[in-house]
Parts: structure tokens; C-alpha cells; sequence
């Protein structure tokens, strides 16, 4: 018997080998067969237009809409729980195509453009030496960071860690946007502590390059690039599209017809051409 065992050992193992397999691959059948009928017992009902939104988006996946990408965004698009204007990155005619799919009006939002409204960096004063972590929401946490002027850009560079696109740099202490290759996807706007990146219209000649409420004596012994409120810009508008509000600027841009009176006036140089700081 024993030696019958030992001439068949081979044959033996073969037959078990086969009928594992055998087992395996039924029970590899049950199972495909159980999770077909289940993903169609519970499958969610897929709307054609999310693809047909999907083709018509530009693609860039920033997250700017504040979705997880494009596909997330033509979901909530199809779903009525975000607005065609949230994506910043696709083309106005492309929106247009969206419209129509969704079958809703779109006049436009408008084109637009990223300035940073401050002129500060190495022309604003130190109140103190920050030695904790080098990004601007962690300084900004410490008595709003070391800058004398409390809405002063910080310099640490954050809103660039954030671009996908690389087009912000720190110059001199200042963020500043390449606007040749900014996608304008907004990451960098709900990224900066101090709120000084802003949108303004693509056509803008003008913007204001301070974001300080404070008075001008404050500001004066804060920052050489300040401004102090003095108002002459407003005085000197001949189209009454400066105000003052909180001692600061705000250009009503469909007033502003561009001719940077106001740029010549500003004692301070607070008011730049937009085409200066591309």
C-alpha cells in the first residue's frame, strides 16, 4: 500500500491542484455572477449630460471651483448645486455650450483677471521676526504676521505652493501673477490669508496695489508703498469712478474709462496700470 502511495504521489497531487482550481474558478463564477446583479439592482442612475458637460469643460482639474475635479463639477453642474461661473478656467463660448445642454440662460460672468492688491514685501516694516513655520497662514496665525501694516502681503509664498500653473512668484517680498499663463482657476485667492489676490474686469487699465484700512499716519510709519487715504484720486476722477471707502480706493470699473489721471495723481503711487504688472 505504501508503495502504491509513494508511485502515485505525483498523479495525487495533479488531481488535488485540478480540483482546487475547479472550486475556485465556480466560486470565482458565483461571486461575478452576485456582483453583476447586484450593481444593477443598485446602480445609480448616470445623466447623459455629465459626460456631454465633461467634453465641454477645459479639463484643468485645479479645484478651483471648490469640486474635486472637472467630473465631480459636471455632476454638481447637471445637479443644479454649482453655477456655470465657478469654473474659472473654461472659455466663455464653452460655457455658452454648457447652457444649452443644461438648458439654462447664460448672458456671461464676464472675463477677468488676478492682480495682488498690495505693493508692500521689502517696502513694509517688520514689527517683529517670525521663526515658526514658513507659509503665510501659519505666520498670519501669530498676531497676524511680522508685517507692521496688518493687510500686508506676508511673502512666504504660499499662494505660489498652491498654482498648479507656476505663475506666481515672490519678488521683493510681493507675490506677483504671470497672467501669460495663470489659468485663473482662484486656488490661490481662497489660499492667502490676507484676501490681497482679487479679481477685477480683463479690460481693467487700472487697479488699486494696497489693501491697508489703516489711517495715514499708520501707514506712513508702515509701509513707503501705503496707501494713505488722502483721497486725491478720487477728487481728481473726472468720471466720479473713485470712491473712498475705509480709507482706501475702490474703482467702479464701469465708470473707469481708463485714462490713468488717477495713476498720475496718486502721491503715493498706490494706482498702477494693470499692463505694468503682468
Amino acid at each position: 500500500m505504501i508503495n502504491f502511495l509513494a508511485d502515485n504521489a505525483g498523479k495525487l497531487d495533479i488531481v488535488n491542484v485540478l480540483i482546487a482550481v475547479a472550486i475556485m474558478l465556480v466560486i470565482a463564477l458565483v461571486f461575478g455572477f452576485l456582483i453583476m446583479v447586484v450593481s444593477k439592482k443598485f446602480a445609480v442612475p448616470v445623466d447623459e449630460r455629465e459626460e456631454a458637460v465633461f467634453g465641454c469643460l477645459a479639463g484643468a482639474n485645479c479645484g478651483g471651483c471648490g469640486k474635486a475635479g472637472c467630473s465631480a463639477f459636471s455632476r454638481s453642474l447637471v445637479e443644479g448645486k454649482a453655477n456655470i461661473d465657478d469654473c474659472a478656467v473654461t472659455d466663455a463660448e464653452s460655457k455658452k455650450k454648457i447652457a444649452e445642454i443644461l438648458g439654462v440662460d447664460y448672458s456671461g460672468g464676464g472675463e477677468f483677471i488676478y492682480v495682488v492688491s498690495c505693493g508692500g514685501g521689502v517696502n513694509a516694516k517688520d514689527k517683529n521676526d517670525y521663526l515658526g513655520e514658513n507659509t503665510c497662514i501659519r505666520e498670519n496665525m501669530v498676531a497676524f504676521g511680522k508685517k507692521l501694516c496688518p493687510d500686508g502681503c506676508l511673502g512666504d509664498g504660499t499662494c505660489s505652493s498652491v498654482c498648479a500653473s507656476n505663475a506666481i512668484t515672490v519678488v521683493d517680498g510681493v507675490a506677483e501673477i504671470d497672467r501669460k499663463i495663470c489659468i485663473k482657476c482662484g486656488v490661490c485667492a481662497k489660499t492667502c490669508p490676507k484676501l490681497l489676490i482679487q479679481k477685477i474686469p480683463a479690460d481693467a487699465v487700472v487697479f488699486v496695489k494696497c489693501s491697508t484700512r489703516c489711517r495715514g499716519k499708520e501707514v506712513m510709519d508702515a509701509c513707503s508703498k501705503g496707501c494713505i487715504g488722502c483721497g486725491i484720486c478720487a477728487k481728481n476722477c473726472a468720471q466720479k469712478a473713485i470712491t473712498m471707502v475705509d480709507n482706501l480706493p475702490v474703482i467702479d470699473y464701469e465708470k473707469c474709462v481708463g485714462c490713468g489721471h488717477c495713476v498720475n495723481k496718486c502721491p503715493r503711487k498706490v494706482i498702477h496700470l494693470v499692463k505694468e504688472n503682468n
